[in-house]
């Protein structure tokens, strides 16, 4: 898939080729990139467009072919392919020498408050925050990394302290009562490497060592992902106005269901060569949430997400090949009127679906339009 309605690169119909008009009469090339992405001929006013400005009577022959202008609403919509997944996995690292202990099953849920692993048989236990756990917490240690784990602390019963982001006596007696539930040396002090944190529960999504194994800070013990339903997409770099933060999209599932989505996040990544002469290139990769219910009962599949950026309701149309680039500037349209023909300069709007928003003078629903064959 990947294929948009429009081309990638300009919002214009690729079918859109130049047109050249009557014989005898003076034609150039303007570019319009901005608007169709193809060079339309210009149309000089003088001997074509005669008495009004930008239309007049011509006693040509008819195009070889016509089209109407119609009423409608334009979508500005582009396909791609996604998978179907948990989103993107991190690695969680060991902070502590020792030897691992305990592993859980690939595919398993872990929440707040639960062991991710065993070393030396103590547990590497689960908080949620957004701050990295980067030092040892103890009385005077000050933060928001502090403040998650006090947060953490409140949500799992224990009380006595004020969550402030400072680590208090207070804060420091909830502490032992929370090792000493766990098994833990009762001694105050969060030391690096006994909590992880993340945004949320979290899947494991692989392990990357065996019970029995020495660890060492640095070293890689298992990949995590959360734990709702998330479509990955890449787009190319051009396509970003498709893909802003809470953008709706529909996806389209293995059954030919479809499912309601949201853009919930944007980033940019670098794929790399293949090593057979392909470049490495920039991409975005777009995340979608689902609905709880969605895709249930799939875990990882193929789906198809139409993006959609821009909506123009009850606007009158004409195909893109339909527009004629003026000389004196902007775009027109040869309006075919019984056995005569005139050029009506138009104002574009939305390009959608190899067809193009247009208003202006004389241009009603139903007008016939001249096409190149």
């Amino acid at each position: 898939m990947g294929t948009a309605t429009l081309d990638d690169r300009t919002g214009a119909d690729p079918a859109a080729r130049p047109r050249r008009r009557r014989g005898g009469r003076t034609a150039g090339l303007l570019a319009v990139a901005a608007l169709t992405g193809a060079a339309a001929v210009a149309v000089s006013a003088t001997g074509v467009l005669g008495g009004g400005a930008g239309e007049g009577r011509a006693a040509a022959p008819a195009p070889p072919a016509t089209a109407r202008v119609t009423r409608e609403t334009l979508h500005d919509t582009h396909e791609a392919d996604g998978e179907l997944g948990h989103g993107p996995a991190a690695t969680v690292v060991s902070r502590r020498p020792g030897t691992i202990t305990w592993l859980p099953e690939s595919g398993a849920r872990i929440t707040r408050g639960r062991p991710l692993y065993r070393a030396d048989d103590d547990p590497v236990v689960l908080m949620y925050g957004s701050t990295p756990a980067y030092r040892d917490l103890r009385i005077g240690s000050e933060g928001r990394d502090v403040e998650a784990l006090e947060r953490n602390l409140e949500e799992l019963g224990y009380d006595g302290f004020t969550v402030d982001g400072e680590y208090t006596y207070a804060t420091a007696a909830a502490v032992r009562e929370w090792q000493e539930d766990r098994g833990l040396a009762e001694t105050g002090v969060v030391e690096l490497g006994r909590v992880v944190f993340a945004d949320g529960p979290v899947r494991v999504e692989s392990l990357e060592t065996e019970t029995g194994r020495p660890t060492a800070p640095g070293q890689a013990v298992l990949t995590r992902t959360g734990t709702a339903k998330v479509v990955t997409v890449r787009l190319d770099p051009g396509d970003q106005r498709m893909a802003k933060e809470g953008t709706k999209v529909s996806v389209t599932l293995p059954d030919g269901k479809r499912a309601g989505g949201r853009v919930t996040g944007v980033s940019t990544v670098v794929e790399p060569g293949d090593g057979q002469g392909a470049e490495p290139r920039t991409r975005l990769e777009v995340l979608v949430s689902l609905g709880r219910k969605a895709a249930s009962g799939l875990d990882r599949a193929a789906v198809d997400v139409a993006f959609t950026a821009s909506r123009r309701e009850d606007v009158l149309t004409v195909p893109v090949a339909a527009l004629v680039a003026l000389r004196e500037g902007g775009f027109g349209v040869e309006v075919v009127e019984g056995s005569k023909t005139r050029y009506a300069a138009v104002e574009t709007g939305l390009f959608a679906g190899g067809r193009v928003e247009v208003s202006g003078g004389g241009i009603t629903e139903g007008t016939i339009v001249g096409m190149p064959r």
